[in-house]
């Protein structure tokens, strides 16, 4: 078991965030988690953790503000050392995102510009103002999704921000290595929860198309993806670096 150690979500409170949090904690490992605006629903999953005899905590973020990241910092930092009694953090799992399905012609600058802040911008400004608050020998895991490989009608400056948090984690895992910090991703195909509306998961045409399309014959669950966040923030994982782990259950192949 891992109980000194804390891994930090974005978007840790719901959907597949809410996943890999019940699977780190079936692990071992303290979670911190952030959430946007749904703090009784942040609240609850810390109440959930805890009773599976995890620490937890919740910090609000709005994962695309960039300006907002030194206040979260530091707020990060006073939560570690009051909740965790330590400074730093051993694993993020940057996953804090929404979805957009509108064609490339009719994408909006400020529709684009929100894709990009939550999904890359922010990634990338956020992960580096808390690399001096990651332990070394420490794991970054950022979302990425089967659109990143193949195209759907609809998912443009989604799918391209995806491919552009592909490419600057395999510079993440370059830079970072000296400090042994191992870097990868994890792109989930369509999945089953309340992302974009409930579309796979309330959509029965979408769930059909997505499971006639995929190999293993079904849309995913978040527990097809929960467990592969978890796995790589263990020892045996450890010789895994900058690489892309797609879970699609045979998507498009």
């Amino acid at each position: 078991m891992n109980n000194n150690k804390i891994a930090l979500i974005t978007g840790g409170s719901r959907g597949l965030g809410k996943n890999m949090a019940q699977h780190l904690a079936q692990k071992g490992i303290n979670v911190v988690l952030t959430y946007n605006n749904k703090k009784d629903e942040a609240e609850a999953m810390v109440a959930e953790l805890e009773q599976a005899g995890v620490k937890a905590a919740a910090l609000q973020l709005n994962a695309g503000d960039v300006k907002s990241f030194d206040g979260f910092v530091a707020e990060l930092k006073e939560s570690l050392s009051v909740k965790f009694g330590t400074e730093k953090i051993d694993f993020l799992v940057n996953n804090a995102g929404f979805g957009l399905h509108k064609s490339f012609a009719e994408t909006t600058e400020e529709e684009f510009d929100n894709i990009i802040n939550i999904h890359f911008k922010g990634v990338f400004f956020l992960t580096q103002k808390l690399l001096n608050v990651i332990s070394d020998g420490g794991r970054i895991i950022n979302i990425s999704s089967g659109l990143a490989r193949f195209s759907m009608v609809g998912t443009s400056a989604y799918g391209a921000a995806k491919g552009a948090i592909e490419t600057l984690s395999r510079y993440m895992a370059k830079e970072l290595g000296p400090r042994g910090i191992a870097v990868n991703v994890v792109a989930p195909g369509a999945i089953a929860t309340d992302f974009s509306g409930g579309r796979v998961r309330d959509n029965a045409e979408v769930n059909k198309m997505v499971s006639s399309v995929t190999a293993l014959g079904r849309a995913g669950v978040p527990d097809d993806i929960g467990g592969i966040v978890a796995f790589l923030c263990t020892e045996d994982a450890r010789w895994i670096n900058a690489q892309r782990l797609e879970a699609s259950g045979g998507m498009n192949i």
